[in-house]
């Protein structure tokens, strides 16, 4: 009798494995068939634009003029990309050392004050909708430059600044976790040469964590570069190559999301903007493998 019973508990054992491992496999089957199909989708539609069309792919982003309608059209995605990647470095630019000093905070000064009212509240950020943010930059800080600048206040230095707060909580997760992971015995060793709190964080801490912390900012930047309707509502949308910071600009999902609407499917205009949807996944990649490798480097 107890010999069955075992018998049917290992057969009932296996069942149950074999039936976890069948049913993740098809998770990840489906996972991954999703992620080429997606990359299939937009390639093969973002291709058309220089394959169908026959627009010149240099031209394409290179050329400073975008008048899809003009005779003849223009498709020139540079002030796109420019203005994508001025917000993105700007806000990582304004937010590292926020999010950095605030990690530092929570972990090496005061751990009780930081993960007891700081966190919380940069944890709060992560939770506010892009629009929110958009509407704040355009009631707040849009005026503010208007009065305070020349110009109409829309512009890449609104939308980076809203950028910043936008991505704060994603460099400061990170760079609490990579701190809050560093051996303990590394810092004691520094205490026991001599070195002071500020010594230690300036010449053990920081260089050791390094790696780490470049991957919060290339992930906030990876954020920021995706954005669509909290940039929308602060730069202006005009699609040049700014003079000032203070200039209207525009950025790739800024232009996708303002004039798909408008497009006829299989239309040039309709495959260009996909071309600039194809643009923007080709860097979200690219900064997936810099993650990845500076992931690599924190490792050895």
């Amino acid at each position: 009798m107890v010999r069955d019973d075992k018998r049917q508990f290992a057969k009932q054992h296996i069942v149950e494995e074999w039936v976890g491992k069948v049913y993740t496999f098809l998770c990840i089957a489906l996972l991954i068939v999703t992620i080429f199909s997606m990359v299939y989708f937009v390639a093969s539609r973002g291709a058309s634009t220089f394959i169908s069309d026959k627009i010149n792919l240099w031209s394409f982003l290179s050329g400073l003029d975008w008048r899809p309608e003009g005779e003849p059209p223009l498709f020139g995605a540079l002030p796109f990309i420019f203005g994508s990647f001025s917000t993105s470095i700007l806000a990582a630019i304004f937010a590292a050392p926020l999010a950095i000093c605030a990690s530092l905070f929570m972990t090496e000064i005061s751990p009780k004050i930081g993960r007891k009212w700081l966190q919380p509240v940069i944890e709060l950020l992560a939770g506010i909708p892009s629009v929110v943010y958009g509407f704040v930059g355009l009631t707040i800080i849009v005026p503010f430059f208007r009065d305070v600048f020349p110009g109409q206040g829309l512009g890449i230095l609104a939308g980076s600044i809203v950028l910043a707060i936008m991505i704060l909580p994603t460099i400061t997760t990170i760079a609490t976790d990579a701190l809050a992971a560093l051996p303990g015995g590394l810092k004691e060793g520094s205490y026991a040469l001599g070195a002071t709190r500020w010594q230690t964080i300036w010449r053990t801490v920081l260089p050791t964590t390094l790696p780490s912390l470049m991957t919060g900012v290339v992930l906030g930047i990876s954020r920021a570069f995706g954005e669509a309707l909290a940039v929308q509502m602060v730069i202006g949308n005009a699609p040049h190559i700014p003079s000032s910071l203070f200039e209207s600009a525009s950025t790739l999902t800024s232009a996708i999301t303002l004039s798909m609407g408008n497009t006829v499917t299989g239309s040039t205009h309709n495959d260009a903007l996909w071309s600039l949807a194809l643009i923007l996944m080709a860097m979200t990649f690219i900064f997936v493998f810099i993650v990845r490798w500076l992931e690599r480097r924190a490792k050895v």
